[in-house]
């Protein structure tokens, strides 16, 4: 049960988020669902500490060796790291944010540990500017990735790295997509202006909002006005561009944003497949939001035989594979904690598996797009390119790079045509 906090100080908050980076700490992704479990009235506040947290990967451990003799109680280095997050983004009430962070202390561990998170972050603000120069000497804490992250960037974008790292070091933009069987995008963004939330048009159908507010606060939401969706991953929709008509087929499609996209461009008959009951059921109800309907069967894409689709079922397929989602890891923190090296080759195995057995569903003639949410070369151009040299009636179409930045996340595309 919650402690007798005030609820909504930032001790609650703390306390809160607190466990769950240590659920993270040990391992365990922030798509099980632990955020959801916190209460509605304090969980923007909880999860931006816990976001912001995870985001300054490997800072927390420098900053704090120096000021621990023995590493503390997983819960407590957690709730430390927290309490940093805040100390550098409330720069103008340190004090208030060391007597939060001993005030959620005392709730957690018995107690403890308070006279220690008191001394530890009391010392910090006395040292705090001898430790951050320290960092100059630790780029995986100064930049906030882990060693091998960044040596894989610098070595794939010796340009860009430092802008990727940038972008993944901040919170992610807020872009909507307008339902455009519902409401013109002229029309919509009128209404958001009525409603004093600045917006710009982008695309076809997306709209850049200045900044990121509450989805209940967009008006008509619930009446599938409008999705959130990132700019980059608008552009699927646009690149498959099947025919109406067309038998189509969104592989790995939950929560079902690309397939409500598709389904608002034009009328299909459309397969959204996904592995997981759960998110299954999450398809159903975004389509439903938005007035739209599609076949959902829940299977995995890389053995169609088992649910139910012969060859040259589709004439167009939409292939979003499972990927260590570097493109977009400001929305998804904890990937930086998670992510081994070793993964990216355990996630090259999956695509090349789910883009050869796909490959024998598609009508000679037909289009597959490969799609990822990365930026590493192995999960993408590499593993085309691999592809097509074994692969002697596929060609590529297009293929397009997005690298995160102010506008949208990072994405890669590549659209294949099956020769007849």
């Amino acid at each position: 049960m919650p402690p007798a906090l005030p609820p909504d100080s930032l001790a609650l908050a703390l306390w809160y988020a607190a466990p769950i980076v240590a659920q993270v700490m040990a391992g365990q992704s922030l798509a099980d669902g632990t955020l959801e479990q916190v209460p509605g009235d304090i969980r923007p506040s909880v999860q931006d500490i816990v976001y912001g947290t995870l985001r300054r990967h490997g800072e927390g451990d420098a900053l704090l060796a120096p000021l621990l003799q023995n590493p503390p109680y997983p819960i407590i280095r957690a709730l430390l790291f927290c309490a940093l997050h805040r100390l550098a983004t409330w720069t103008d009430a340190p004090h208030t944010v060391v007597n939060q962070a001993v005030e959620a202390a005392g709730q957690l561990a018995e107690g403890r540990y308070k006279g220690l998170v008191n001394g530890v972050l009391r010392n910090y603000l006395r040292q705090q500017e001898s430790l951050k120069e320290a960092l100059a000497d630790h780029p995986a804490a100064r930049l906030w990735h882990p060693a091998w992250w960044l040596e894989k960037l610098q070595a794939s974008y010796p340009k860009q790295w430092e802008s990727i790292v940038s972008a993944d070091n901040t919170p992610p933009p807020m872009s909507l997509r307008v339902n455009l069987r519902k409401c013109r995008q002229a029309d919509y963004l009128a209404r958001l202006e009525a409603g004093g939330i600045a917006a710009q048009a982008r695309g076809e159908a997306g709209i850049r909002l200045q900044r990121p507010v509450p989805v209940s606060q967009l008006p008509g939401f619930a009446d599938g006005l409008a999705s959130v969706q990132d700019l980059g991953a608008q552009r699927a929709a646009e690149l498959l561009d099947p025919a109406p008509g067309s038998r189509v087929l969104d592989a790995c499609a939950a929560p079902g944003g690309k397939t409500a996209h598709l389904l608002e461009r034009a009328d299909l008959e459309l397969t959204a497949l996904d592995i997981d009951p759960d998110r299954c059921r999450q398809i159903e109800s975004n389509l439903a939001r938005l007035g739209l309907a599609a076949r959902v069967r829940c299977g995995d894409a890389s053995a169609p035989r088992a649910w139910g689709r012969e060859p040259a079922a589709f004439d167009a397929i939409l292939a979003d594979v499972p990927c260590s989602a570097s493109g977009v890891v400001r929305r998804h923190p904890d990937a930086k904690w998670l992510r081994q090296p070793q993964d990216i080759l355990r996630f090259a195995y999956a695509q090349r598996r789910i883009l050869e057995r796909l490959w024998t569903t598609l009508q000679p003639g037909g289009k597959l797009l490969y799609a990822s949410c990365s930026v590493f070369p192995e999960e993408n151009g590499e593993q085309v390119a691999k592809f097509l040299n074994r692969t002697a009636d596929a060609r590529r179409v297009s293929e397009e790079q997005w690298l995160p930045g102010a506008e949208h996340d990072g994405f890669y595309y590549a659209l294949l045509q099956k020769l007849a």
